[in-house]
């Protein structure tokens, strides 16, 4: 058996679960989260324990990879809807800032001809503290680290003089450059 997989997922009083065929539909105070799992997958919310529990009909390796999988996707969007999920971005650079425009549209000038935009998706909020900090929150910890990736994508941090957009606390590691004549 999935060690992961077996474990039982505990339900928060602050959440709402709801089942129906091969859906669930999880309900907290940040947000509400669903998901369609694969039919070889058994989930079972046990109310009165609160509890979700993930069962695979037989041990054929489709089914095994599939169990612990479900158990986590699950498990995560209980976290997501109760506490949420948040990723911190720092851009590295001389004049390279962020810029909020608009509600969820953050500006970058990062060393291009022109502002590049990037628009973050429903369920994503992005703020911008400081000109070089951007933090990106959201229920869904999947939509949030993909829109991390997007703004990181428009610039990555370059190895020779570190400039760029990273996360916060990623190192990088850095290149000595030409060695100088003899």
């Amino acid at each position: 058996m999935s060690r992961i997989g077996r474990l039982p997922i505990p339900v928060p009083d602050a959440v709402k679960i709801s089942l129906a065929d091969t859906t669930i539909k999880v309900e907290g105070p940040k947000g509400s989260l669903s998901f369609t799992f694969r039919e070889e997958m058994r989930v079972r919310h046990d109310a009165d324990a609160k509890q979700i529990l993930v069962e695979r009909p037989d041990d054929e390796r489709t089914s095994k990879a599939l169990h612990g999988l479900t158990r986590t996707l699950i498990n995560n969007m209980i976290k997501g809807v109760t506490e949420g999920y948040s990723k911190r971005l720092e851009i590295v650079g001389v004049g390279y800032q962020a810029q909020l425009k608009g509600p969820n549209t953050v500006n970058l000038q990062v060393g291009y001809a022109n502002q590049v935009q990037v628009q973050a998706p429903e369920g994503v909020t992005v703020t911008v503290p400081d000109a070089t900090h951007i933090q990106v929150t959201g229920a869904d910890k999947q939509a949030v680290g993909e829109f991390a990736a997007r703004v990181r994508r428009v610039r990555p941090p370059e190895p020779y003089k570190g400039k760029g957009i990273r996360y916060e606390g990623e190192q990088v590691r850095r290149k000595s450059g030409k060695a100088f004549g003899k």
